[in-house]
């Protein structure tokens, strides 16, 4: 799915032309800033001087990029979500729900662990009342689950998978996932680690996909083998 057609602001829509791969070098530095400064002040002690700062650039520079402040704010969230997207998107219907559903946990626990900070951005723009994305959100994201919701329910209804609302399923698999990035500080506390390592994400996958699938395979397990038991 395109998020761009919600999230992409007019400035940066009028007279669109092909990049070149020092603009794309360029903004992908501006962009790593601004992402680190937004996970670590939120979207209002993000300042342009901060975020050109952090990029080595210089404020004129940087707004040659991204002409305002809401621009690169967008663009900023718009970098996560892509690739967030991107992965629900993937759920095939045709699939079986073990491999699809733990292929999108993994995938979301990865993000995690490569780009805990986009993770935290997006987290900021949500505990703000999501003014960039308010739009976005009550539309194309709300359709993407709507769709999914209908794969999981055909799994449902093909007997892959036990009765479950589907989209608090969703819900679950973010909170699940997320969780390790923008909780990471409270996890390293709790698991009493400095950091956390490959192994530990790799834990995290196995739990997560399990924790999703134990319910209703307990579900189906009962009615299979309860009917045997009573009496005649």
């Amino acid at each position: 799915m395109n998020t761009r057609a919600l999230l992409e602001p007019a400035s940066l829509k009028a007279g669109a032309k092909k990049k070149t791969r020092i603009t794309l070098r360029n903004e992908e530095k501006i962009l790593d800033a601004a992402q680190g400064v937004i996970a670590e002040f939120g979207f209002h002690g993000a300042t342009i001087d901060l975020i050109a700062e952090r990029a080595g650039i210089s404020k004129p520079n940087l707004h040659y990029y991204f002409p305002t402040k809401v621009d690169l704010q967008i663009a900023a969230l718009r970098r996560t979500l892509d690739v967030w997207v991107d992965s629900l998107a993937k759920l095939d219907p045709e699939g079986d729900p073990a491999v699809q559903l733990s292929r999108y946990i993994a995938e979301k626990i990865e993000m995690a662990h490569q780009n805990p900070v986009a993770s935290r951005v997006f987290a900021n723009e949500i505990l703000r009342g999501a003014p960039l994305l308010n739009g976005y959100l009550r539309t194309e994201l709300k359709a993407l689950v709507a769709q999914k919701a209908k794969v999981i329910r055909s799994w449902i209804a093909q007997g892959k998978l036990a009765p479950i609302e589907p989209i608090y399923l969703v819900f679950l698999i973010w909170a699940a996932t997320q969780h390790y990035a923008d909780f990471a500080p409270q996890v390293r506390a709790v698991l009493g680690i400095k950091s956390l390592t490959p192994r530990s994400f790799g834990k995290s996958i196995r739990f997560s996909a399990m924790s999703c699938f134990a319910a209703s395979c307990r579900a189906r397990k009962t009615r299979l083998i309860s009917p045997r038991r009573r009496p005649a």
